[in-house]
């Protein structure tokens, strides 16, 4: 039967460090493993490591795009939800409005002559955004994209709407449409 030593005998010079000889070739002077010469090659990739870190710059942007749809087959033929149907004999006109309105709130559009846009806000006003001379309304058939600003508003000569065909026009009025008192 081998002694159990005979097999732990190969495992254990695996692991112990070879005894180095100095210059003079004196292999009784063991050097410690702690205290290595740094001009070995080993060592070289430790400096690299310790050396200046390359900075690299990383930009994050964000960038928040709101999309408007047209008002839906059934708002259309007057069960809207964004707006009273108008009597038959209501005429409605334009009021100033200001120069901006809240994107959020912009529920439905709809072309309309006169190169407008009828926006449909959720609280069930009506607004109407006059669009620049070389777009046309009818272009917003099925809706538009927004960029979204820091105030959260589409105002005019500031924001471009993005028609869903590629187009891009600035507004450049905004009223709001009231029922007229006659």
């Amino acid at each position: 039967m081998t002694s159990p030593a005979a097999f732990l005998a190969p495992i254990v010079l695996l692991f112990s460090p070879p005894a180095p000889a100095d210059e003079a070739g004196d292999l009784s002077a063991p050097r410690s493993s702690v205290a290595l010469d740094r001009a070995e090659p080993g060592w070289r990739v430790l400096d690299a490591v310790r050396g200046t870190p390359v900075q690299r710059q990383v930009r994050i942007e964000q960038r928040v795009i709101i999309r408007i749809v047209p008002r839906s087959a059934a708002a259309r033929q007057g069960a809207s939800s964004f707006v009273e149907a108008p009597r038959q004999n209501t005429r409605l006109v334009e009021r100033k409005a200001g120069d901006c309105v809240p994107a959020a709130a912009v529920g439905a559009v709809q072309p309309a002559p006169d190169n407008r846009l009828m926006l449909f806000m959720r609280d069930r006003r009506l607004y109407s955004a006059k669009l620049e001379r070389s777009c046309h309304a009818r272009d917003f058939y099925s809706g538009f994209y927004v960029e979204r600003n820091e105030d959260g508003m589409i105002c005019v000569d500031r924001d471009k709407l993005q028609s869903r065909t590629g187009s891009k026009c600035e507004v450049t009025e905004i009223s709001q449409m009231v029922p007229a008192r006659d």
